[in-house]
């Protein structure tokens, strides 16, 4: 294994799967289909706590190599929850990463799942693929936006 920085990508492949905790704002979204849903967005601040690559194959980048990611998440200055994701290398020149990510927050946990091709656009968009507790049956996306090498800013638009 070897240590490395956080650069803006890795900054990236993290926000691939970014979820949270407190309920900012419920509107509802006019769904014919289903009169009970609605959208939760809710913003955090994810900051990275700490970052490894694990070298699976030959040395750099190839398939199977992961990055583990580990974030704390805050809301208006306090922490809230933190954040794990780990991202593997599933395609090499170009590069590609399956992300697989959970938020554990006061009220549950939620998942998320994005494929990144890099080099990554500044913004990304992550699918909410499901959760726990008050985000059992979770479905939406995070917006996720860099602020720096080892800070992002997460939007999430949460369907129940």
């Amino acid at each position: 294994m070897r240590k490395m920085h956080l650069s803006p990508l890795v900054s990236v492949a993290a926000a691939a799967v970014a979820l949270i905790g407190t309920q900012l704002a419920s509107a509802s979204t006019g769904s014919a289909q289903d009169a009970h849903q609605h959208t939760e967005i809710i913003q955090l601040v994810a900051k990275q706590t700490q970052f490894q690559t694990v070298d699976s194959g030959r040395k750099g980048n190839s398939l199977g190599d992961q990055m583990v990611i580990a974030e704390d998440l805050y809301q208006n200055g306090k922490k809230v929850g933190d954040h794990a994701v780990v991202c593997t290398y599933v395609h090499v020149g170009p590069d590609a990463l399956q992300c697989l990510g959970t938020f554990a927050l006061p009220q549950g946990q939620i998942t998320g799942q994005a494929l990144l091709h890099l080099p990554s656009r500044s913004a990304v968009d992550v699918a909410v693929t499901g959760g726990s507790g008050t985000y059992n049956g979770a479905e939406g996306y995070v917006h996720t936006v860099p602020a720096g090498t080892t800070e992002r800013h997460l939007t999430f638009h949460i369907t129940r």
